[in-house]
This record gives C-alpha cells, sequence and structure tokens, in this order.
C-alpha cells in the first residue's frame, strides 16, 4: 500500500480559499483554476483546495475536516497562536495543554480546523 501524499479539502470559494491558504502558508498555489488550488508542502505533500460543488461523485459539504502542524515546543505553540490571531483567523481553541501535547486550534474559511501542537514529550 502507498501512503496518501495528497489532502484534499472541499470548499465553497476556490480562489478565497486559496488566497487564505497563501498568506497561511507563505507561498502561492503551485497550481490555480476557478474551481480548483494546489499547494506543494515541504514533507512533500499536496495540498487541494476543491470547489465543492464541481466535485464528482458529489462531495460532502465544506469544512469537517483537520490539519495538523506539528511544532517543537510550546513556545512555538504560543508564537503561532499570537501571529494567526495577529493575522485575523477565528481561533477555536486557545492553547491548551492536552493528552497528546500542547495545542491551539483555528477554522479556514470553510470551518475545517487547523491545529497547531507540540507533541508531549
Amino acid at each position: 500500500m502507498h501512503d496518501p501524499n495528497f489532502v484534499i479539502l472541499y470548499v465553497s470559494d476556490a480562489a478565497a480559499s486559496a488566497s487564505f491558504y497563501a498568506r497561511l502558508l507563505g507561498r502561492p498555489p503551485a497550481e490555480a483554476s476557478p474551481g480548483f488550488a494546489m499547494f506543494a508542502l515541504d514533507g512533500g505533500t499536496m495540498l487541494g483546495l476543491w470547489r465543492a460543488d464541481g466535485v464528482a461523485p458529489p462531495a460532502t459539504p465544506p469544512g469537517g475536516a483537520e490539519l495538523a502542524f506539528t511544532v517543537g515546543d510550546d513556545g512555538t505553540v504560543r508564537a503561532t497562536h499570537a501571529d494567526w490571531l495577529a493575522r485575523g483567523l477565528d481561533v477555536l481553541q486557545p492553547p491548551t495543554p492536552m493528552d497528546f501535547g500542547f495545542t491551539f486550534t483555528a477554522g479556514d474559511p470553510d470551518g475545517h480546523r487547523l491545529r497547531v501542537f507540540a507533541p508531549a514529550r
């Protein structure tokens, strides 16, 4: 079996979501069209944003997925939280210790969750 290397989020507006993720990730999409945008991530994984009303077979409504960003320590979690607040992201959960590590969660324009965490040691 091959490992997954492409994540697709179904979105309401591909161009608006591409703009959001370009600002968040600090890079432009590698590919963009009116109904789709794709970002090449550093680890080799691709992130696709596909307009939900153009997916065949039909997709579930936008929202409901979570992208997790692993960082090295609690200070980086706090710094990223402060940066995302300053950028105007909707923070759903403030920095919080949990069983798996120190984390916070924000939301994207379609209700997908963006989790930043430092794993428990």
